[in-house]
Parts: structure tokens; C-alpha cells; sequence
């Protein structure tokens, strides 16, 4: 066994992500393996962290992309002194362990975001970088930075091939985020062999073309103190994000998988962990080993830590003397939480007809007026979605409040996720209803990790009319409705939009969809529409039958209700706007809107209608579109489409005689 210090921490993390992975019979030991030096070096040399604090504002924060190659950092994170033993290590990929096969957000201390699906965690970093320049520029003061720390995050081949890793590292070299790093681990192998494969570009150009600071590590298993220099010029350029580009050899030390794709996504086998082990000069019998001297030496980072966390207390208390008013509010946006009076000056509308995406832009007013946190921005459409906060635009300098993402909206939503990764920074994003596909992906993370994202959805319906089918939203709705702890809401008017954002800022335990219109939409509930915020409430009342219905399609149902009035029909409406809302409410909250024993029932709503079976039941008939839309107006498409106040009447009186 080797008597080199670093090597020999370096060979302790790579054969403890190997044993963890063959006790497993399941993992990805060789990026683990491959990637050993340059994590050494990041973590030993470079990363500000706090074992025993691992919340501490203004740590370093670092992302392991490549979430496959999960022991590595959980082999990390067990030698520096975090709350995670030898055991934990052993139970890797088990039920209910604190080591599962991809890194978790708040499960395992540590663990800065939720990776694994490639290319997010390369994005959320670009929205950590971001959140750490706005709230830097907005809170500091001379003399008094409380908030200055660099993100980090290990990368991918696969990684850089992902469309969301190339437009949030397009975005990152537009704003000069210089304090983000990638640290590329260029083994040239993927899950099906040789990188050649599939991918022969010049990565390191790529960056280059898109702003960024690029340098190149060429013996990425041995080259430590290259390694190192190429780190602290990273730091050293605060212009530009920087690429590390470290050639290393996938599953190093493995006398037959070493720089195979076989030691990419599957044990390496008892037989060949020994005869790595014994390669690496290790006791080929001994599992779990960490050499005192290692646990010594990697073991001293909780000291370093408390040091560098007691400092920034000192730091922040000096602040907090001298600007105390920022300082308070600094501690709200951490905490999580709103300034009080924060809903204090909320809009309420009555009169003319207006488009809910417009009211929601009255609300975005008022919030941004109050909540010196909130921050977004849209994919290219904030003209149209309604969605510029006020304060300008977010620039290089870290001003502005308002973030132009371009036409990304799968970045868009990765980077939001970041930003909450981050903390201190409430973010929102924009785009129309049917482009809600493309940041799909970071929308079922938001809901996994239980983030509170606060999505627009603008143009929410074959209602947009003319652009067609094309642009307009069929599925949507029900799709994203199945994934668990989002809350969709589609408000039926401006004042239901209103109780939307509320309940959206109010929400920290999920993201929140709000699902908005393009036209206008007549004025149907008084202010603060009482009812919304449980999901789904009696608008109108009536005997014979009840009508369920959604956004623009409760004014729908509301004529429909007069017109059936005309023939003794007495119709209740109920306003549905959020499934989930309504859901997560009392049984006997539930019965008292739909009871069980109306079964005469009927739904209308501008999508598809599988699942309405649910609120309508057996003998209920739900109105809506099993196909795609067209191009004209709105007003014909909805007549062409049944989507009419008559055809309700029709359905009710269907429903009424059926019973």
C-alpha cells in the first residue's frame, strides 16, 4: 500500500465506490474510479463546506451531474465528516438507505441536488451561479460580502451531449458566470462503448463559442497538481464560467474494464474488484477499509469548515450591525419565507372581461413590489405571457430581476430548480401552455424534490386560436395532472388567478402550475374568489344537475346554467381549478360540493378528456377534445369542437333523463 497520502486517499474513495456498488450488485463503479483525483483535489483543496453545518449559507456548492456515479460522492462525503457512516455506505442502493443509486436533494446530507437524469445537474449549477450573483449584488455592501462562493459541478460525456446541459451552458457564458465551473471528466465512453460512437465533437470549442474560459487537464488520473492549477484559474477568471477538460480512464485500476464501457453500469465482479484492488496495491480481501491515516487526513474538513463558517458569522453579524433592515431580509429569503404584508396589495377585478394571463401580470406587479426575491423570467415571450417583473433585466453585473432565458425552456426549468437547489431566491418561469413539454423533465424533478417552482402556463387552449394546432394545449392538462405533487391550477377568471398566486407562493412543499388564458374571460367571482383555494368549490347553485367545469370553460357553464334555467333545469356550477387542491380537502369537504348521490353530472373543459371519469362518474358525460385542434378563430373552434353552451344543455338533459 502506498505511503503517497493523496494517492492513497484517492485509491480509499475509489475502492470504497466499488465495494459499495459490488455489495449492491447493482451501480456504476467507474466514473467513481476515473473521477477519484479531480474530486480529491476540489474537495481537499478547494471546496468551502461545513460538514457539520451542511445548510451553511455560503458554502461552495457542488453538483455531481454524473448522478450514476453516485458512491463517489457519497465515499466523499462519508471521509470529510458528514453524517454518513461506513454503514450507510454498505447500504448503498437499499431500501429507505441514505445512499440511493442516483444522489438525492435533502436526503443524504450533503447531496446538493437531485442528478442522475444527465444534463439537469449541469443546468441546475448554471441557476445556483445565478442565484449566487443576484442575491451577492442585491444583499452585499462594501466591506460586508455575506454572500461569495463558487458552484461547482462534475460533468459528463453524456452530460454535454444533453440539449439541457447545451442551452443552460449557453446562457451561463451569456451572463458571465464566473464563478460556476464544470469539471468535465472526458473519458471517452458511454453506456454502449466508445464515445466515437456517437459524438465527435470538440467540446472544448463548444464552450468557447458560448463565453466560456476552457482549459485542459491531460493526464486527469495522475496529474494532481494540474488538476489543481487548473482549478484556481477558474477562480481566477471572473468573467467567464470555466470548462475543466480532465482525460481520464473510466474504471482506472481495473486490470480488464479499465477504459471499457463494461465498467461503466455494472459491478465489476468479485474477481475483478480483487485484482483492481491488488492493482492499486490494496489488500484485495479487505472491504470498506479506510486507512487511519486517510480518515486522519480527509477527516480534518470539519475543523476547516468551522473555521470558514465561523468567519462568515462574524462576518454577517458585523453586517447585521451595520445594515440591519437587508440583513433581516437576507434571513427571510434563506429561511424560505415571505416579508410580512407580502400579499398586502393584491389586485381584485370586477367590470370588464380581462385575459387571465393579463391579470396574472398585475399580480407578478404587485408581488415583485413586495418580495425583493422573487426573480424569473420567460422562454422569449414575455410580451406575451405577461410575465416582465418589474426591476429590469437580469445582467452580467447581477442587476435586474427579471431573467430573458431565450428560447430554452428545458434549461428554463432546470435552472429555476437550481436557484431552489441554491435557496434565498424564490423563482418563476414562463412560457406558453403547449411548450410546458419541453421542460418536462425539470418539472417532474421540481415535483420529486418537492420544490416550489412557480410555473406560467400562458395560452392555455385551443382558445389561442389562429396558430393552431401546433400551439395549442390537448393533453397538457391531464399529463402534467399525473404527476404526483404538482398542483395544476387553471383559474376561470382574474380574481380566481389571483387565489392561484397566492396559494402558489403560500405552497413550499411542491411546484405550482398556473395555467392561464389568452383571451379574455368574463369576470365570474368576487374578490379573492372564496372556494378556490381548496380546488374546487359550488360557484352556482342547483338541483337537477351539476356542472363541473375549468378556466375559461366555467363562463361556458355558467350560460349553460342559465339557458337550462329557462326549461325548470336548476344547475350547480362548480369551479374546479386545481384537481390537487381539491383532492388533499376533507371527504366531507369533498361530498358537500359533488355528493355522492347527484350522479347527474357533467364536465366540460378544453382538453382531453380521460380522467374526468373521476368527478363525473359512471353516468356522467364529460365535454371535451379527443383530438388535436385546428386554425381559426377562437370563437370557431370552439363551436366547431362542441365545446358550447349548448352542448352542456344537451349533456345535462341527457344525464337528468338517464336517471
Amino acid at each position: 500500500m502506498t505511503t503517497d497520502l493523496p494517492t492513497l486517499a484517492i485509491n480509499t474513495i475509489r475502492t470504497l465506490s466499488i465495494d459499495g456498488v459490488q455489495k449492491a450488485n447493482s451501480g456504476h463503479p467507474g466514473l467513481p474510479m476515473g473521477c477519484a483525483p479531480m474530486a480529491y483535489v476540489l474537495w481537499q483543496q478547494h471546496l468551502k463546506h461545513d460538514p457539520r453545518s451542511p445548510l451553511w449559507f455560503d458554502r461552495d456548492r457542488f453538483v455531481l451531474s454524473a448522478g450514476h456515479g453516485s458512491m463517489l460522492i457519497y465515499s466523499l462525503l462519508h471521509l470529510t465528516g458528514y453524517d454518513l457512516s461506513l454503514d450507510d455506505l454498505k447500504a448503498f442502493r437499499q431500501w429507505e438507505s441514505k445512499t440511493p443509486g442516483h444522489p438525492e436533494w435533502h436526503h443524504t446530507p450533503g447531496v446538493e441536488a437531485t442528478t442522475g437524469p444527465l444534463g439537469q445537474g449541469a443546468a441546475n449549477a448554471v441557476g445556483m451561479a445565478i442565484a449566487e450573483k443576484f442575491l451577492g449584488n442585491f444583499f452585499n455592501r462594501p466591506g460586508h460580502e455575506v454572500i461569495d462562493h463558487h458552484t461547482y459541478a462534475l460533468v459528463s460525456d453524456g452530460d454535454v451531449m444533453e440539449g439541457v446541459c447545451m442551452e443552460a451552458a449557453s446562457i451561463a457564458g451569456h451572463l458571465r458566470l464566473g464563478k460556476l465551473t464544470y469539471l468535465y471528466d472526458a473519458n471517452h465512453i458511454t453506456l454502449d462503448g466508445p464515445l466515437e460512437l456517437t459524438f465527435s465533437e470538440d467540446v472544448g470549442k463548444r464552450f468557447e463559442s458560448q463565453g466560456w474560459h476552457v482549459l485542459h487537464v491531460e493526464k486527469g488520473d495522475s496529474d494532481l497538481a494540474g488538476i489543481d492549477a487548473a482549478i484556481r484559474a477558474a477562480r481566477a477568471e471572473t468573467q467567464r464560467p470555466s470548462l475543466i477538460v480532465i482525460n481520464t480512464t473510466i474504471g482506472f485500476g481495473s486490470p480488464k474494464k479499465a477504459g471499457t464501457s463494461g465498467a461503466h453500469g455494472s459491478p465489476l465482479g468479485d474477481a475483478e474488484v480483487a485484482a483492481t484492488k491488488t492493482a492499486l496495491g490494496w489488500d484485495p480481501a479487505a472491504k470498506f477499509l479506510v486507512p487511519d491515516q486517510v480518515r486522519a487526513h480527509m477527516g480534518e474538513q470539519p475543523k476547516k469548515g468551522a473555521a470558514a463558517h465561523a468567519k462568515w458569522r462574524e462576518t454577517f453579524t458585523a453586517y447585521k450591525a451595520a445594515h440591519p433592515e437587508l440583513a433581516s431580509q437576507l434571513e427571510i429569503a434563506i429561511k424560505g419565507e415571505l416579508p410580512a404584508g407580502w400579499d398586502k396589495d393584491l389586485p381584485s377585478f370586477s367590470g370588464a372581461p380581462i385575459a387571465t394571463r393579463s391579470a396574472g401580470g398585475k399580480v407578478l406587479t404587485a408581488l415583485g413590489a413586495k418580495i425583493p426575491w422573487l426573480f424569473g423570467g420567460d422562454a422569449d415571450l414575455g410580451g406575451s405571457t405577461k410575465t416582465i417583473v418589474p426591476g429590469g433585466d437580469f445582467n452580467y453585473n447581477g442587476v435586474g430581476r427579471n431573467l430573458r432565458f431565450g428560447i430554452r425552456e428545458h434549461a428554463m426549468g432546470a435552472i429555476a430548480n437550481g436557484m431552489l437547489y441554491h435557496g434565498g431566491i424564490r423563482p418563476f418561469t414562463a412560457t406558453f401552455f403547449n411548450f410546458s413539454d419541453y421542460m418536462r423533465p425539470s418539472v417532474r424533478l421540481a415535483s420529486l424534490n418537492k420544490q416550489p417552482s412557480i410555473y406560467i402556463w400562458t395560452h392555455d387552449s385551443v382558445g389561442l386560436g389562429e396558430d393552431g394546432p401546433t400551439h395549442q394545449p390537448v393533453e397538457h392538462l391531464m399529463a402534467l395532472r399525473a404527476m404526483p405533487n404538482l398542483h395544476v391550477f387553471r383559474p376561470a377568471d382574474a380574481n380566481e388567478t389571483v387565489a392561484g398566486w397566492k396559494l402558489a407562493l403560500e405552497r413550499n412543499h411542491g411546484p405550482t402550475g398556473l395555467v392561464l388564458s389568452r383571451q379574455d374571460l368574463p369576470l365570474l367571482t368576487p374578490a379573492g374568489a372564496p372556494g378556490a383555494e381548496k380546488g374546487a368549490y359550488v360557484l352556482a347553485d342547483g338541483t337537477d344537475v351539476i356542472i363541473i367545469a375549468t378556466g375559461s370553460e366555467v363562463a361556458i357553464a355558467m350560460t349553460a346554467r342559465d339557458e337550462l334555467a329557462k326549461h325548470s333545469v336548476s344547475a350547480r356550477v362548480v369551479s374546479m381549478p386545481c384537481w390537487e387542491l381539491f383532492a388533499e380537502q376533507t371527504a366531507d369537504y369533498q361530498r358537500s360540493v359533488l355528493p355522492p348521490d347527484r350522479t347527474q353530472r357533467v364536465s366540460i373543459e378544453a382538453g382531453v378528456t380521460l380522467g374526468w371519469r373521476e368527478h363525473v362518474g359512471d353516468k356522467g358525460i364529460a365535454i371535451g377534445i379527443d383530438r388535436y385542434g385546428a386554425s381559426a378563430p377562437a370563437e370557431v373552434i370552439y363551436e366547431k369542437l362542441g365545446l358550447t353552451p349548448a352542448a352542456v344543455v344537451a349533456a345535462a338533459k341527457r344525464v337528468i333523463a338517464a336517471s
